[in-house]
């Protein structure tokens, strides 16, 4: 049986891809009875009381504040490894806690895997710092260096890794979708009450409100649809971030609404609320929100680039489009709003897509993984 401890610089209730994942996977091991212990960060938000969890203060991180810099305490990690003896160690994210991980597995040779989830070189041309990139990629190379297995979310992740020789076993990880929450059957003519929606389609975008999420082609995507589609549709943009505010009030008189954060019931209720689903950031390396819309019913105009692009099919369930080609999203957009009938189509095969994305069968999957690593070790040490 798996005994794994899981290090990560992100989780529940930080609202990020990463930390949602980490959090069903632990709720999955224990739902079959598989024994973990997860250390994290703390934040404002933390909810006490679980004990398979260790926390530690932290501080944000400047690249990305949904990870932080953790305020490490090595005794009360090395105590609760010495009770818990894991057989493997899981390493999710590159900073303190991540190294933390890496150092006591390497000290008590114990079988480490690590899972790749952020394309951070590609942040650093939204916030000037390029200079960055080529040291960071080093670090990314030693850091992974020692793990006996990589898990990445998609098949572009896995091919810029091995490109880049970060490692040599790097295994998919991918991710499912709550089909039950997240369902057409949830559409709702409230949603348009409430957020005084007069026009009669809504162009939705679901993510962190920051550039690395190319929230500004969003805008101007919608501010190029041609007149007579955009006077009956209007943009709700779902999330926070950095640029939610000053967003907000440069777009205030224009049929745009920024919702704020939302989740469960209210954000499934949004997505099966909408006509078509836009999302150009070409930074995922899956695409969480993408599949969220698919099985809510939309179809998604998507960036052509990172994991989006292994999720739409173009001219089945959705349309690609080039990185940052603003016409060309306005162009795709256009097509779907217009066209009702190949709409409803496209949202139809987008649901019975992501019907096929199981979250058990992802983790069974990950679950192997992790015992064929534990395994190539016994057999290697024997």
């Amino acid at each position: 049986m798996v005994r794994v401890a899981i290090f990560t610089d992100t989780y529940a209730p930080e609202i990020n891809g990463v930390a949602k994942t980490l959090e069903r996977l632990t709720r999955y091991l224990a739902k079959n009875q598989m024994e973990f212990r997860v250390f994290a960060p703390e934040t404002k938000a933390t909810v006490p009381g679980v004990r398979q969890i260790e926390r530690f203060a932290s501080i944000p991180f400047f690249l990305y504040p949904q990870c932080r810099i953790t305020l490490l305490n090595p005794l009360q990690i090395n105590q609760t490894l010495e009770e818990f003896q894991p057989t493997l160690i899981h390493v999710a994210t590159p900073l303190n806690l991540g190294l933390c991980g890496l150092y006591y597995g390497k000290k008590h040779h114990i079988p480490m895997v690590a899972s790749y989830h952020t394309h951070f070189d590609q942040y650093l041309n939204y916030y000037n710092a390029l200079f960055f990139q080529h040291w960071l990629w080093k670090y990314m190379i030693w850091f992974h260096r020692p793990f006996e297995k990589v898990f990445v979310p998609s098949e572009s992740t896995k091919s810029e890794l091995l490109k880049r020789g970060v490692h040599e076993d790097i295994d998919l990880w991918k991710r499912g979708v709550d089909h039950g929450l997240y369902t057409p059957e949830r559409k709702r003519s409230e949603i348009k009450q409430k957020y005084q929606i007069k026009e009669a389609k809504v162009l939705l975008f679901v993510g962190r409100i920051a550039p690395e999420k190319d929230i500004d082609i969003v805008i101007e995507t919608f501010e190029t649809l041609p007149e007579n589609i955009k006077k009956d549709t209007h943009l709700l943009i779902v999330g926070d971030g950095p640029l939610l505010k000053p967003l907000t009030e440069k777009t205030n008189d224009k049929p745009i609404t920024f919702t704020g954060f939302l989740e469960g019931e209210e954000l499934a209720d949004v997505y099966a609320s909408s006509d078509v689903f836009l999302f150009p950031s070409s930074t995922e390396t899956f695409g969480n929100v993408v599949l969220e819309a698919m099985a809510s019913g939309l179809p998604v105009v998507g960036a052509n680039a990172g994991g989006v692009k292994h999720l739409i099919k173009h001219g089945e369930n959705g349309l690609l489009c080039e990185r940052k080609q603003v016409q060309s999203f306005a162009k795709e957009t256009c097509f779907l709003l217009e066209h009702e009938t190949i709409r409803m189509q496209f949202g139809y095969q987008a649901r019975q897509y992501a019907l096929m994305q199981s979250w058990d069968e992802v983790f069974a999957q990950l679950i192997q993984g992790y015992q064929s690593v534990i395994k190539r070790r016994r057999i290697n040490t024997a």
